[in-house]
């Protein structure tokens, strides 16, 4: 999911916690079965030159899918990509590694809403290890860091929660803009962990484009993917912290869960009910969800940094626009999602019938999106901005071979099925576990340790956010980076430049042709402490339910 988080191997992989919704109905609710929709909504966009591979960046609508979130079983992404290493050669053997991530909700998510998520998504080879963010990764245990120092802060102005970094609450439907580009802030090396395996000089950073906040945020430390190689040579120059990116992605909206239910009536039909999903939309009637899909090469940015950084000018940190492509929309896409039982058989997931309501369209040849059937897509009168609602009521039709889920009116559904009555509703009674640090005095979060603190953040998703002020060079992921004293010290020297140099308020990705941008929780933007303004980054060590 590129959303996703992430994809279909990944989201397996994953424990499934909670439980799944349960319909309140009538008293024929015996008939109600609990189920899913599920599936992927695809996006063709045309092809650039295999020159752009430095990385990309794009504009994808963020909103509240689901009316109530619905609990932990509940996974999907909104729109976005997967950013692979170009595999010329290919590899000689299985190698699954790439940045995905993107806004969404995750079975992990542990402070949800119905405001999504953004999380960084970077997968070491074959799952063995991924990394979600500053301090965040696969599992909860720090015995076993799989990824969880994967990711280094790099600005001094924003807080990445463990759970996933906060969009403002209430989101519906603005630009949130994101893209990931190469950085030279560390020199290539011939060995690795003490092993003859070399790794590249790429720190692929996170850039956002929000209403509040711009710029580098974090970015994967090159022996994120270089100590895959270490434990297996045969990966060894296959990775992202040597190879280029490959430009011509898949775009996509990944959904592993989204709650259902369905019965069947006196006569053998089967009718299903999805919980009610909902798509951002103008007043036309047509929805632009994704926009400026932009490839680079190192003309763009790497270029600049890299003179700057060998002592010549300095780097505004503005992407020029004679390294970047943009990539056209064809105005066509397609759609898998299915409606199905719980245990049902994947050959036996009948596909819903979406282009009956939803057709695909390029509103511009940069913007994507649909435009809706009213007959059975309807616009809410939601604030700050409309939506629509996309049929909450299918009917199994069995013509040939290939039955599918039609969409039919609330009136057409029996209602000795019960499913009328059902209700979808957030779960109780659940308390998130904490996110909490190793705090043994001679962990790498203590020493050498921070500079200032502890501090607290309360985003809007009920959490409370303890942080710290490290050395940029002594953060806990960096310490863990395969890098020594001299090279930490060469980088901290980098990113003072940075820190003086490029700011939170001006653009660095292009802006979008048109609309609003999103906004990221404003309890996230934090100031450094008088002192400490070049050279320190705000580190989160714990996330933990608001008393």
């Amino acid at each position: 999911m590129p959303k996703q988080t992430f994809t279909t191997s990944f989201a397996l992989g994953l424990a499934l916690l909670g439980v799944a919704p349960v319909a309140s109905a009538t008293s024929t609710s015996s008939r109600v079965q609990n189920g899913e929709m599920a599936g992927y909504l695809l996006v063709p966009n045309e092809r650039v030159p295999e020159t752009y591979n430095a990385g990309f960046s794009m504009y994808v609508a963020a909103w509240p899918l689901l009316d109530q979130y619905p609990g932990q079983r509940f996974q999907t992404g909104l729109f976005g990509t997967w950013m692979f290493a170009r595999k010329d050669p290919a590899p000689p053997i299985k190698l699954y590694s790439d940045i995905e991530g993107g806004l969404g909700w995750w079975r992990d998510t542990e402070y949800a809403t119905e405001t999504p998520k953004f999380i960084m998504g970077g997968v070491a080879p074959n799952f063995s290890e991924w990394a979600n963010g500053p301090g965040a990764g696969k599992g909860r245990d720090w015995a076993q860091p799989s990824g969880k120092y994967g990711v280094a802060q790099l600005t001094p102005w924003l807080l990445w929660p463990p759970d996933g970094l906060n969009l403002k609450q209430g989101t519906c439907g603005e630009w949130f803009g994101y893209g990931y580009l190469p950085l030279p802030l560390t020199p290539a090396k011939t060995t690795t962990a003490g092993k003859d395996i070399p790794t590249g000089d790429q720190s692929w950073t996170l850039f956002l484009n929000t209403g509040n906040f711009k710029g580098p945020v974090a970015f994967f430390t090159p022996f994120f993917w270089s100590a895959g190689a270490v434990a297996e040579p045969r990966f060894s120059g296959m990775l992202l912290d040597s190879r280029p990116s490959d430009p011509n992605r898949a775009l996509q909206m990944e959904t592993q869960h989204v709650p259902s239910i369905q019965a069947v009536d006196a006569q053998g039909e089967t009718y299903a009910r999805i919980a009610p999903t909902f798509f951002p939309c103008e007043t036309s009637g047509e929805s632009r969800l994704v926009h400026h899909i932009t490839s680079y090469n190192k003309q763009a940015l790497w270029d600049a940094v890299k003179t700057w950084f060998d002592g010549g000018a300095e780097a505004t940190g503005a992407i020029r626009p004679e390294g970047a492509i943009l990539h056209r929309f064809t105005g066509k896409g397609g759609a898998t999602w299915r409606i199905y039982r719980d245990g049902t058989p994947q050959e036996e997931k009948a596909p819903v019938a979406w282009n009956s309501f939803a057709t695909p369209i390029a509103a511009d040849p940069n913007t994507f999106g649909y435009r809706w059937d009213p007959q059975f897509v309807k616009q809410t009168d939601s604030q700050p901005r409309p939506l629509v609602k996309l049929p909450e009521y299918f009917r199994l039709v069995k013509s040939g071979a290939n039955p599918q889920w039609v969409p039919v009116g609330a009136e057409e559904v029996p209602a000795e099925t019960g499913l009328t009555q059902a209700r979808f509703q957030r779960p109780t009674g659940r308390r998130p576990k904490v996110y909490v640090t190793p705090e043994e005095a001679a962990s790498c979060w203590k020493t050498p340790g921070p500079k200032a603190g502890p501090f607290q953040a309360h985003p809007g998703d009920g959490s409370v956010v303890t942080y710290y002020w490290y050395r940029f060079a002594d953060q806990p992921s960096l310490l863990n980076a395969d890098l020594t004293d001299q090279e930490r010290e060469a980088l901290q020297a980098r990113v003072e430049k940075l820190h003086r140099s490029w700011k939170k308020d001006r653009d660095y990705l292009a802006p979008p042709a048109f609309g609003t941008l999103a906004e990221l929780d404003p309890a996230l933007i934090v100031t450094p402490p008088p002192g400490l303004e070049v050279g320190y980054v705000p580190i989160v060590t714990r996330q933990a339910a608001r008393e």
